[in-house]
């Protein structure tokens, strides 16, 4: 079966017209000044990630600015590449229905192909480990290496005949699906973590509505818990607080780690997390790579702790690690003082209020960075451990289960990462009854 697969370059899909390259905008027709709060989104090279686009980190542009760069529209189907960082370089993402009229950033190259090649199928080849790697290998330049339209043209390209395409995209794709609900079920978990947080320990609105002369029972909680918020407000540095409460430093709270570890072999079995490995405005920490990855200076944490990119900007980049592993210098590793202060800390470090406090107290001209001691100063509400308890009850639950949906959508990337390679190069097909409704567990592959 293998004689039946085409071998070729995207350069020469380009060539017999079957594909087109266009690099996004360039610098000068895209200030920082023309984006906005609404309109139409952008897509970076930070928002490619794994065949997506991360839609928290999307810039927006009005409709007057996107119509002056309307050849730079995004269509379903486009595979978009992250064209520099050290990092992103390599990544594609593969433009979905919702995601059409989106433009392309300056930092991506779009391809856009024909109806003679399936998109769903080239995007799960240019997204695999193997091309991934290759690209990184031919990035020009060595502290910010650029990919442009020259290397993408030249990346190999294995298609079988477009029936196949389409069944081994679908059947990928499964996966895809799978990992997405799980990612989207993490979010879900994470957002009530955070609306019981800011409703109890930022609006107070337990006391407010003890303040308003309401029972217990009208407070949307268990009396005995209900019991536990007091009535009353005080004034403090920081502004009204619950009475009974205390202002503390976030330092109180947690204290730095600085347990480093030897680049040595010793380092190659752990599991490492960079900058690039934590989610943005997110606490799901469900990314690593292999320790041998890393040269530089670096930090062992332990499950529990909690991990605060201290460069800017990444500062909306804090996890909480579900495992032991290493990170680098350049991000705080952070251990509460006390379980019961686990998640309360977590919230308190990842609220835009404390991003937004280090953001303005960073120091540094070329690669700002903010200081543990700077960071630690930051003060808050701390509330009393008799309700500090039931949150980081309610948490811990949500968390272990954001970490099994994370855990369960790495062994389907590596099970899809495994089979990727020999779906195409014909050593195993998918059964012809696979469709787009095929189940990561019941779509049927059969090794030649």
């Amino acid at each position: 079966m293998g004689s039946e697969f085409q071998h070729c370059t995207i350069g020469d899909l380009c060539d017999s017209g079957c594909a087109a390259l266009q690099t996004g905008p360039f610098g000068s027709q895209l200030h920082a000044s023309d984006y906005t709060d609404t309109g139409i989104a952008v897509v970076p090279t930070e928002a490619i990630q794994e065949r997506r686009i991360d839609h928290s980190v999307l810039p927006r542009i009005n409709e007057a600015k996107a119509r002056e760069l309307r050849r730079h529209r995004l269509e379903a189907g486009d595979i978009l590449f992250a064209r520099r960082g050290a990092q992103a370089t390599g990544r594609v993402a593969l433009v979905r229905p919702s995601e059409v009229g989106f433009l392309c950033g300056t930092g991506a190259i779009r391809l856009r192909l024909g109806d003679e090649v399936s998109s769903d199928y080239v995007s799960h080849v240019l997204s695999s480990p193997a091309t991934h790697a290759w690209l990184r290998t031919r990035a020009i330049g060595a502290t910010m290496p650029n990919l442009n339209r020259a290397v993408i043209r030249s990346v190999p390209l294995s298609l079988p005949p477009l029936s196949e395409q389409t069944t081994i995209g679908r059947f990928l794709t499964s996966f895809d699906d799978k990992i997405e609900l799980n990612r989207r079920t993490n979010h879900t978990l994470e957002s009530i973590s955070r609306a019981i947080f800011k409703s109890w320990f930022v609006d107070f609105d337990p006391v407010r509505k003890k303040m308003e002369d309401r029972t217990g029972g009208e407070l949307g909680l268990p009396p005995s818990l209900a019991a536990r918020f007091p009535d009353t407000l005080v004034s403090t540095s920081i502004g009204p607080v619950p009475r009974g409460w205390d202002v503390r430093d976030l330092a109180s709270l947690v204290h730095l780690v600085t347990e480093r570890v030897e680049a040595n072999g010793e380092k190659d079995q752990e599991r490492y997390v960079a900058l690039d490995d934590m989610p943005s405005r997110s606490v799901d920490l469900n990314s690593w790579r292999a320790g041998s990855n890393v040269n530089s200076s670096i930090t062992r944490f332990h499950a529990g702790d909690i991990l605060f990119g201290s460069m800017r900007p990444y500062f909306h980049k804090v996890g909480l690690a579900p495992f032991r592993g290493i990170t680098r210098t350049t991000t705080f590793v952070l251990r509460p003082v006390s379980d019961v202060l686990q998640a309360f800390a977590l919230m308190q470090l990842s609220s835009d209020e404390v991003v937004e406090y280090a953001t303005t107290c960073s120091v540094g001209s070329t690669i700002p960075y903010v200081r543990w001691g700077t960071l630690g100063a930051y003060r808050v509400a701390v509330p009393p451990e008799v309700l500090l308890g039931p949150f980081q009850a309610i948490c811990s639950d949500l968390f272990a289960r954001m970490h099994a949906n994370s855990e369960s959508g790495r062994l389907l990337e590596d099970l899809r990462d495994v089979l990727l390679p020999r779906l195409i190069t014909g050593l195993v097909t998918t059964n012809s009854s696979c469709d787009s409704r095929a189940s990561t567990v019941g779509a049927r592959c059969e090794f030649r």
